[in-house]
């Protein structure tokens, strides 16, 4: 109960912030997360509510990426952790107990997929003003993925267009041996 109680706080204190930010003509564009070795940025308007880390039910035969389905709210998501999806996982998984800091993200209502992304912690919000630097993607990058930008402390972190995403066959094949690469376009 004091996880919920905190993550309630939490979501509480991100929805103020983003109204304060919004007063006072700050424009946040995003979420970021850190995700195995991986610093993503996700569209605020693509991200849907954040939920604490719930181990999922397994589902045979799926995708290693794809970790089965979780009650979130009373609807069944399906869970994919981000790390091993994009494949900058820290190497093997971390144990449920292991996962203190971690959330699930889930994809706004709007793109009407029931997923939610596993993400090892929250870092907060950033707007454009927050980078130095922006790259385009590269030619053989996936659909999903956005901009690189790089902060003023020098760290890359890349944009993942989770509309894109949420309507890519790799993302949406979880078959175990369905030959989909996270990385092929």
């Amino acid at each position: 109960m004091a996880n919920r109680d905190a993550l309630r706080a939490f979501q509480a204190r991100l929805a103020s912030r983003l109204q304060a930010a919004r007063s006072a003509g700050v424009s946040a564009s995003w979420l970021a997360v850190e995700a195995g070795e991986g610093r993503y940025l996700f569209p605020l308007g693509h991200a849907g509510e954040i939920f604490p880390w719930v181990p999922p039910q397994p589902v045979p035969y799926t995708e290693p990426w794809f970790l089965g389905v979780s009650n979130l709210r009373g609807e069944l998501y399906g869970v994919v952790e981000l790390s091993a999806f994009t494949g900058v996982a820290r190497g093997s998984a971390l144990p449920d107990a292991g996962r203190g800091q971690a959330r699930l993200v889930a994809l706004n209502e709007l793109l009407e997929v029931n997923c939610a992304l596993l993400i090892d912690r929250l870092v907060g919000l950033r707007g454009a003003e927050a980078f130095v630097d922006a790259r385009p993607p590269a030619a053989d990058a996936p659909a999903w993925m956005g901009y690189a930008f790089t902060d003023d402390s020098g760290v890359q972190w890349q944009e993942v267009n989770l509309q894109a995403l949420s309507q890519q066959p790799q993302f949406l094949s979880i078959g175990a041996g369905s030959g989909a690469l996270a990385h092929s376009t």
